[in-house]
């Protein structure tokens, strides 16, 4: 991998909607940390969120805006944000969400060329194909999380390929290491939390309670499980419950009792102990409905050696192919889907490919070489002015 080029300390701003919890949220902080490991002065602007603490704790400074609202009234925020950037001089701008994206960059085009920041932008989501969503490809340069929203950017973004980087999302070996098993106060504290868990083999579905997400996969899956007699097996759906999800959450339920699974899938709400929860589970589901550009709900548990069992769309079909090729299944198809499940619980031999790609290392490395690469860039382009 090439080296990071030499550069002063740089001032870097990154905006995200909220700093709630999530993928892209997840990746704003381990950027912000790798800035700050380099001698880089970090900041992130959002609405705020659970995440704010850890943030400033790492070294970060933490900036409330509220951009996040998809309405007129947050464009009128342009020209104080203008200000705002013009007052704080950032080297770097990095946004990474649609609508913090509009502001930032209406804010931006008015500075002064010749001492404005360098702007960065990166494609999280596969969004609607809309003008609304251009936004994310009007970066000096854009990055791609995947080879799936590489593909999106360039067919639907109006982005040259000479500006795109493709920076694969990625974890710390030390933080989802290969062969985890948790220790006996969590096994304890965990049963006394769900023991009618106890002596189940766990198929966990993470992530928000979310209609994307496609909970009735894991109904199907369990009530086709229990027919074929495989009764030793529960759902774990993982992920918090937004207020304005109520009807879907009501709506699962129906769908459990109509199943006769009811008694059969645990929601254990938000939680922070992911690694453990992945170790203990004997398969994790990516099912959503559409396609994602990364997929690290997936990644997570196939560094820990936790097989997977997903779609083949998007950044999971390609975390999968290289990782766990036998959990790939035609896209929203159930019966392989069961298939695929019923195959790994039934074979105690199935091995996860260890993480060689898909790495923490990687991901800050080469973001970093994108700032550097952008001022240098800058300076050049200055010097042939003067």
């Amino acid at each position: 991998m090439p080296p990071v080029p030499l550069m002063p300390p740089i001032k870097v701003v990154q905006f995200v909607p909220n700093l709630e919890s999530g993928g892209v949220e997840r990746g704003t902080l381990e950027i912000a940390q790798a800035l700050v490991d380099a001698g880089h002065e970090s900041h992130v602007v959002s609405n705020g969120g659970r995440m704010v603490d850890e943030l400033t704790r790492q070294g970060s400074t933490h900036h409330p805006w509220a951009l996040h609202r998809k309405t007129p009234a947050t464009l009128l925020k342009v020209a104080a944000l203008r200000r705002w950037l013009e007052n704080l001089q950032p080297d770097i701008i990095h946004v990474r969400s649609r609508m913090p994206a509009w502001v930032v960059w209406l804010a931006w085009r008015k500075m002064n060329p010749a001492t404005r920041p360098r702007l960065v932008t990166t494609l999280h989501g596969l969004h609607s194909v809309s003008w609304y969503s251009k936004i994310m490809g009007k970066g000096e340069r854009v990055i791609a999380v995947s080879k799936t929203a590489e593909r999106y950017l360039l067919e639907h973004c109006g982005v040259s390929q000479q500006n795109v980087r493709l920076i694969y999302r990625g974890t710390d070996p030390s933080a989802f290491p290969r062969g985890y098993e948790p220790g006996e106060p969590w096994r304890q504290a965990w049963r006394a939390e769900f023991p009618q868990l106890t002596g189940k083999r766990l198929i966990c579905l993470p992530g928000r309670l979310s209609r994307l997400k496609a909970h009735h996969h894991l109904i199907t899956l369990l009530h086709r499980l229990k027919t074929a007699g495989v009764s030793d097996v529960a759902g774990l759906i993982v992920g918090g419950k937004d207020p304005a999800h109520q009807a879907y959450f009501d709506e699962l339920q129906r769908q459990m009792a109509a199943a006769g699974v009811s008694n059969d899938i645990v929601f254990t709400g938000h939680r922070t102990d992911m690694r453990e929860i992945y170790a203990i589970s004997s398969v994790v589901l990516a099912v959503s409905n559409k396609a994602e550009s990364f997929g690290r709900t997936a990644l997570e548990p196939l560094c820990i050696g936790t097989p997977v069992v997903g779609f083949d769309v998007g950044g999971v079909g390609e975390i999968l192919a290289v990782m766990f090729p036998q959990g790939r299944v035609p896209n929203q198809d159930s019966e392989a889907l069961f298939t695929a499940v019923a195959s790994v619980l039934a074979d105690k031999s199935a091995t996860v490919a260890e993480n060689t790609e898909f790495l923490l290392s990687n991901m800050c490395h080469q973001t970093l070489q994108t700032y550097a690469e952008l001022l240098l860039e800058g300076n050049s382009a200055a010097e042939l002015q003067t």
